[in-house]
C-alpha cells in the first residue's frame, strides 16, 4: 500500500521540475521560430553581389540548342531563334551592357561600368565570374569608344580565351574561369584601336597608330593569339585548366626530354 502514495508524491513533486525544465528547452525553440522570419528576410534583402539580377524565363533540356544573345536596354537577353522567346535575362543595378560576345557555353557581357562577366549561356542558372577593367569607365562612355566595338574578342575558334581591348593594354582571360592569362600594354606614345581589327588564320591583327610619324608601321600593328603576340622563337605559357596543356604546344611548365628511340 506504501506504493501508491509514494508515486503520487514523486509526481507532485516532480511537476515542477519537468516544467521548469521544459520551460528553458521551449524557450529557446519558440525564439528562433520567431527569428526565423526575420532571418528569412535579412538573407533575402542582401543586396546581390556586382547587383546582378537574373531572370529565368524558361526552363530547358540539357540538350536543347544554344539560345542567341542580345543587349535590349539594360539587359543581356538570351532567346529562342525559332521563336523570339526569351530565356534568361541578366541585368546589373547601376550599369548597362554594351556588348555582348556568345561562345560556346558562354554569353560574355561588357557593361558601362568596365565590368566584364560570364553567364551560363544554356539556361542563365549562374553568372561565372567578374572581371573588372581598370581604368575603363570613362573611355566606354566616351566617342572614342565606338559603343565598345571590338573590345571583347574570342582569341581561338572554342571561345577558350577571350580578349578585352582597351587602348591601354590587352588582357587575355580564359572562358572557363576568368583567370587572367596574360597582359599585353600598349607601347609607349601608341595605343590599340579596338575597332580596328582583323582575322588572319588563328592570328588577330589589331592595329597600334602611334603619335610619333616616325614610328615605323610594323610597330603599329600587331598580332596576338591565345597565348600571347606572336613573335619569333616565343615559348609561351599554357592557357588550359591545372592538369592540362594544349594539343600540341610546348610549354615553360614542360620538361625537356630526349625523343624515344
Amino acid at each position: 500500500m506504501s506504493a501508491v502514495p509514494f508515486e503520487v508524491t514523486a509526481s507532485r513533486s516532480a511537476g515542477p521540475v519537468s516544467a521548469r525544465r521544459g520551460s528553458r528547452i521551449a524557450l529557446p525553440v519558440v525564439l528562433g521560430l520567431l527569428a526565423l522570419p526575420l532571418i528569412t528576410a535579412a538573407h533575402h534583402s542582401r543586396p546581390a553581389p556586382y547587383g546582378d539580377h537574373v531572370t529565368v524565363h524558361a526552363r530547358v533540356a540539357h540538350f536543347a540548342a544554344a539560345p542567341a544573345l542580345r543587349t535590349t536596354g539594360r539587359a543581356v537577353q538570351a532567346y529562342e531563334t525559332a521563336t523570339g522567346r526569351p530565356r534568361w535575362t541578366y541585368t546589373r543595378e547601376g550599369a548597362r551592357p554594351l556588348t555582348v560576345l556568345p561562345a560556346p557555353g558562354h554569353a560574355i557581357a561588357l557593361w558601362s561600368d568596365g565590368l566584364v562577366t560570364d553567364t551560363a549561356r544554356a539556361d542563365g542558372s549562374a553568372v561565372r565570374w567578374h572581371r573588372a577593367i581598370p581604368g575603363s569607365a570613362p573611355w566606354l562612355r566616351s566617342p572614342a569608344a565606338r559603343g565598345a566595338a571590338g573590345v571583347l574578342q574570342p582569341l581561338d575558334p572554342r571561345g577558350s580565351m577571350l580578349a578585352v581591348i582597351t587602348p591601354q593594354r590587352i588582357a587575355a582571360y580564359r572562358s572557363a574561369d576568368g583567370d587572367l592569362r596574360w597582359v599585353l600594354p600598349a607601347r609607349p606614345g601608341c595605343a590599340f584601336e579596338p575597332a580596328r581589327s582583323v582575322r588572319h588564320g588563328s592570328a588577330l591583327m589589331l592595329a597600334q597608330p602611334c603619335a610619333d610619324a616616325a614610328t615605323p608601321w610594323t610597330s603599329q600593328l600587331i598580332a596576338v593569339d591565345g597565348l600571347g603576340r606572336i613573335v619569333p622563337r616565343r615559348t609561351p605559357l599554357g592557357n588550359e585548366l591545372p592538369g592540362a596543356a594544349p594539343d600540341g604546344v610546348r610549354t615553360r611548365a614542360e620538361n625537356e626530354v630526349a625523343p624515344p628511340r
